[in-house]
């Protein structure tokens, strides 16, 4: 049985995003409806979190040492302080849709993904009821470039394969997808990855074989799947609903998985695996992240 450490009870509501920073040694993930990022120092155990001025989605590194960050419809450059430069807006037509999922690309630019909101004013889960979500760049100086219609419930899970690939999901209707990817832009939807019954896709981490993780939100495991979309191997979780992962430690050994509570029954959304941060040592090493720029 793979073992499976809790790093931290951080008790986030949705914890999501994880990325490794080799410059820092640092593990950096956010808690959406927590409004807060955390950056973990793996190796002393020094963790620190900062507030964010609405919901933080996702987070990127830039190559000029700081980071970019998805608030609820406008992406930002944050510098580990009290402040965050708007950089660009998504959906300015679409108010009641927000930013999912975010990654930056082999491109430079900053991949969010949107979905409608399902996040009321206090924090409390609200219904959806259409697919309106879709992909887009952001490129450095602001602009926003659509790379896909608006027709996904929740956008979500961003890998770039070694064969030319993106893998994405739509995790309202439990989906993974490979497109064509070129650096003009992504092309040639299809399903990747054999039907898997256990949770919905969330976040995904590309291992050095070219496997992707893929957190299941609800299912209580993290699933790899090979190349070809089949089943490689299943890992049991702790958490009910593990949400992102990222490769990061030395060597890019350990794999992060970041979970959440949100909606959860009330008897299991207090225990402290739930929303906690949790490593496993891998036999595989990950990849280093993309820089913003």
């Amino acid at each position: 049985m793979t073992r499976v450490d809790r790093l931290i009870a951080c008790g986030d509501i949705v914890g999501e995003s994880a990325l490794w920073c080799r410059r820092t040694g640092r593990l950096l993930w956010v808690d959406i409806v927590g409004q807060r990022i955390h950056a973990l120092t793996t190796a002393s155990g020094q963790h620190q979190t900062w507030s964010t001025p609405e919901i933080a989605t996702s987070i990127g590194l830039r190559e000029d040492g700081g980071a970019i960050v998805g608030l609820a419809r406008w992406v930002s450059l944050w510098d580990y302080d009290d402040h965050f430069d708007l950089l660009a807006g998504i959906e300015p037509d679409l108010p009641d849709n927000r930013l999912n999922e975010g990654k930056v690309g082999p491109d430079g630019a900053f991949w969010v993904g949107t979905m409608q909101n399902n996040i009321g004013a206090e924090g409390q889960p609200i219904a959806m009821n259409r697919s309106s979500g879709a992909y887009y760049r952001v490129w450095q100086g602001g602009r926003v470039e659509a790379l896909t219609a608006r027709e996904y419930g929740i956008c979500n899970t961003m890998a770039w394969d070694d064969d030319g690939r993106f893998l994405c999901a739509d995790t309202l209707v439990n989906s993974l997808y490979a497109f064509d990817f070129k650096y003009s832009g992504i092309a040639s939807r299809r399903p990747f990855g054999m039907a898997f019954g256990r949770g919905l896709p969330d976040g995904s981490a590309l291992d050095a074989e070219g496997y992707l993780w893929n957190c299941r939100v609800g299912g209580g495991c993290i699933v790899r799947f090979a190349p070809d979309g089949s089943v490689d191997r299943v890992v049991e979780l702790p958490c009910s609903a593990p949400t992102s992962c990222a490769f990061g430690g030395e060597h890019l050994r350990t794999l992060h998985i970041t979970s959440a509570r949100f909606g959860l029954p009330e008897g299991r959304r207090h225990h402290p695996d739930e929303g906690a941060l949790f490593a496993i040592d891998m036999s595989v090493p990950g990849r280093p992240e993309y820089l913003f720029g």
